[in-house]
Parts: C-alpha cells; structure tokens; sequence
C-alpha cells in the first residue's frame, strides 16, 4: 500500500466518526496483550489522524485546549496497534502496547481504585488488577 492509498483509507476512516458538539469523543485505550483498560482520553478529528499516521496514541486536552502525545513528558508511550469504531461511531477503543504505567499517578492503569466489588467476584488470577488485589 503506498503512502496515499494509506492516508485516503484514514480520511474514510475519520468520515465515519461521530463527532460530538466540540468535535470529540471518547478512546478507551485497552492493552493488546491482557485486555486491560489503561485509560480514556478524549481525541479530535486532528488528534486522531496523528494516531493513525505516527502510530502512537495522541489526544485532545480539554483542560489545556491542546494536543498531547501519550508519554510526551512521562516516556510511557502507547503504541496503537489497532483502532475499533464502535456501533454506534461516537466512541474508539485504541489496543495498544504500553510502554509503561498509563496513569500519571505512576499505576499500570488509570482504573486502579474499587469503587464497589461484590464479595464472591471471580478473580482472573493476575495478581495485579484491582480484582485480584
């Protein structure tokens, strides 16, 4: 595939996203490998097409109103191995491979604290996940 039929297959691919009313939505970032959610970050058009061409995960900052790279400052990188639309196309799961903790917090995940867990929960067996924890 040359460099053109690549990025005509990623404009077709942002022409079917469901841009909410500022332009965003939401990305799931899953571990390839365990399946884990990592995090959520909201992404734009501009910031997913620099996921798709540079192959790392780039977001949208509400909060500072500006593009930032997964790992830019902290080294813990996600590489986007895949991208899944949802039905209804307003919503993205990244599967990545992590470089290190996603959480700024230094946690392998952003989702590390119970909030509610039944008494009899099956654990997966891991060690590490807040269900097994």
């Amino acid at each position: 595939m040359t460099d053109q039929q690549s990025l005509q297959a990623n404009k077709e691919f942002l022409d079917q996203v469901k841009w909410d009313g500022q332009g965003l939505l939401p990305g799931i970032v899953q571990d390839i490998q365990t399946g884990e959610v990592l995090m959520v970050a909201w992404l734009n058009r501009e910031s997913l097409r620099k996921t798709l061409e540079s192959g790392n995960a780039v977001f949208w900052s509400r909060s500072r109103q500006k593009l930032w790279i997964k790992g830019e400052t902290s080294g813990n990188f996600m590489k986007v191995q895949s991208i899944l639309l949802d039905c209804d196309g307003d919503t993205l799961v990244l599967l990545c491979h992590a470089s290190g903790p996603a959480c700024h917090t230094g946690e392998r995940t952003c989702f590390h604290r119970v909030l509610a867990k039944k008494e009899n929960q099956a654990k997966c067996g891991c060690g590490g996940c807040p269900g097994c924890g």
